[in-house]
């Protein structure tokens, strides 16, 4: 089932997510409905709360970035095929040096801009059957990891935006959230004017 998808300025997407545990209700209907939202909007990465649940899960496949020709044959390889559930999952490292790449984020769409992150995470979390893993990933394995992370941590990627950049795209960060952009996936806008 396809969920909307929370827009930029709903407060659920500032919360610090809580852990949960394998009793969680319908959880693996829940995963299911988080792929088939993600997929829905061509998304290669999806947290909770972008469906408005403020807990700590989320999805991420990279096979759609294993197309990119500029990538090496090895990078590519690493991206097709990555799919996974990520549950009370903590970065315990970043390191490397911090590199640039175009960022978007469903919750804000038609919004993209260059944001710096460490080339290197190392993170454990449970699989969605709760066995536990520690693992550690790079390059843009790592970009999307770190993205959807921010998620569960209520950060954005346009927090990391410099002040002038943060500046100039208030207005369009505001038109978002009153759902005034065309979408081509369901969502859900916190200021949207209810008709009469």
């Amino acid at each position: 089932m396809i969920i909307p998808i929370v827009a930029y300025g709903d407060p659920v997407l500032r919360k610090v997510a809580k852990e949960i545990d394998a009793d969680y209700p319908e959880l693996s209907n829940l995963i299911d409905n988080m792929w088939d939202t993600m997929y829905n909007a061509n998304g290669v990465g999806l947290a909770a709360p972008q469906i408005g649940r403020p807990i700590r899960l989320f999805l991420v496949d990279t096979t759609p970035f294993s197309d990119d020709e500029e990538l090496s044959e090895t990078e590519r390889t690493a991206l097709k095929g990555f799919k996974k559930a990520f549950i009370n999952a903590k970065i315990e490292e970043e390191t490397g040096e911090d590199w640039s790449f175009n960022e978007g984020c469903l919750s804000i769409p038609d919004v993209r801009e260059d944001v710096k992150r460490k080339g290197t995470v190392t993170i454990s979390y449970m699989d969605e059957n709760f066995k536990p893993h520690r693992e550690t990933y790079d390059g843009l394995l790592a970009r999307v990891i770190q993205h959807e992370y921010d998620h569960i941590e209520g950060v954005l990627f346009t927090d990391k935006l410099s002040t002038l950049k943060k500046r100039l795209l208030k207005g369009r960060l505001k038109q978002i959230s009153q759902g005034k952009i065309a979408v081509d996936y369901r969502m859900r806008f916190p200021e949207m004017k209810k008709a009469r």
